[in-house]
């Protein structure tokens, strides 16, 4: 954590850590992981709130809780920017951390792969790695996405590759 400014290794050390190293092929022990797991996105839900720092929505969308689904977003310039985000839980988790994808930025930056799946390779992987079983969805969020979004989403406004809503409404009608 060395290196980290001391905001994000206070939110970090917020998250509770999980302690089940179990995947979704591995029955009883899976449940008691995604309750974990569940556990662990409230609480950084409910900081995130508190901080006035609310910035996704995510939830299970089968009930083996392998597939996620939801929104999030971005404000920059005062405007905020809003985007799908989907995820699986690969089969070898929580060796192998979720790939998360933002499908409506698909090909607009070059920190993505097909798909709309972003680029966390050089920074996240290696400390997902050295954190297994630790860490889990909550921190993949906070750790991998935010930082991506504070990264790619100014870049891709400022080059005109997103708009806001309001002005894709506005030209549209004009």
């Amino acid at each position: 954590m060395e290196g980290w400014d001391p905001n994000t290794k206070s939110t970090l050390t917020q998250i509770p850590l999980l302690t089940t190293k179990a995947g979704p092929r591995d029955g009883a022990a899976w449940t008691t992981r995604l309750k974990e797991e569940y556990k662990s996105l409230i609480a950084y839900t409910q900081m995130n709130k508190s901080n006035d720092n609310d910035w996704f929505r995510i939830s299970a969308s089968n009930p083996e809780g392998t597939r996620w689904t939801g929104k999030c977003w971005y404000v920059y310039n005062l405007l905020k920017y809003e985007f799908d985000l989907q995820f699986n839980i690969p089969v070898t988790y929580p060796s192998t951390a979720p790939e998360l994808e933002l499908p409506q930025l698909d090909g607009k930056t070059q920190k993505m792969y097909r798909g709309g799946k972003i680029c966390l390779t050089v920074h996240f992987k290696p400390l997902w790695a050295k954190n297994c079983p630790r860490f889990g969805i909550a921190h993949a969020l906070c750790l991998g996405l935010a930082p991506w979004l504070a990264a790619e989403v100014p870049i891709l406004v400022d080059s005109g590759m997103i708009k806001h809503k309001d002005d894709a409404t506005t030209s549209a009608e004009s």
